[in-house]
């Protein structure tokens, strides 16, 4: 069932926003903080009622929402890999979801991982290791694989790579949403103008 245009923008900026946040630690080695807790967290909110409760609140997405508004209203791309990245992501999750053994050990895997990010914090090295293991595991044996290109000294380090792992998985995660609220491709062709109103009043 589709819902509200508003709602699958925040899930939609959901996805650019980590993937955004993929390609800075992939080029530079460095995070933003409380843009892979946002990410990281909204893992762990599967239950959640709305997008907004799955990301904390709609001003966590604010930097995801600027590249969406800024997208669908043809302003000239900082980054002109990251909508080719976001589209691998897209149909991803298409055959994510379609293998069934795959989403549930990603479900369980998730499941495990929660108590331990409870208890040392979701951005825990640790936790990011856990969960970007379960990526490598899982749904990086599916096809289209997502590739990453950056700097090779920080793609050789296996910290920066259990990062990257982590936020692509919380990309695909907020990919799910997406298709879950009734996104599709179609936002892309015919809901352009509408899309890019939607993410300008939540950064209003």
């Amino acid at each position: 069932m589709s819902r509200p245009l508003s709602e699958r923008v925040l899930a939609l900026a959901g996805v650019v926003q980590a993937l955004a946040q993929v390609r800075r630690i992939a080029e530079t080695g460095q995070s933003d903080a409380a843009v892979v807790q946002t990410a990281v967290d909204s893992i762990f909110r599967i239950d959640a009622d709305s997008p907004g409760e799955v990301y904390g609140q709609a001003a966590a997405l604010a930097p995801g929402l600027k590249l969406l508004r800024d997208y669908f209203n043809k302003e000239p791309a900082g980054d002109e890999g990251l909508p080719r990245l976001a589209l691998s992501v897209l149909q991803l999750e298409r055959r994510f979801v379609g293998e069934t053994n795959t989403v549930a050990a990603v479900s369980g895997g998730i499941a495990e991982i929660a108590s331990q990010a409870e208890e040392k914090g979701s951005t825990h090295p640790d936790v990011l290791s856990a969960l970007g293991g379960l990526y490598a595991d899982t749904i990086s044996h599916l096809r289209p694989r997502v590739m990453i290109q950056g700097n090779p000294h920080y793609l050789g380090q296996p910290g920066v790579v259990a990062e990257i792992r982590a936020i692509l998985l919380a990309a695909v995660r907020s990919a799910v949403l997406w298709r879950q609220l009734g996104g599709s491709y179609w936002d892309f062709l015919l809901s352009r103008r509408a899309m890019a109103d939607a993410a300008s009043d939540h950064l209003r």
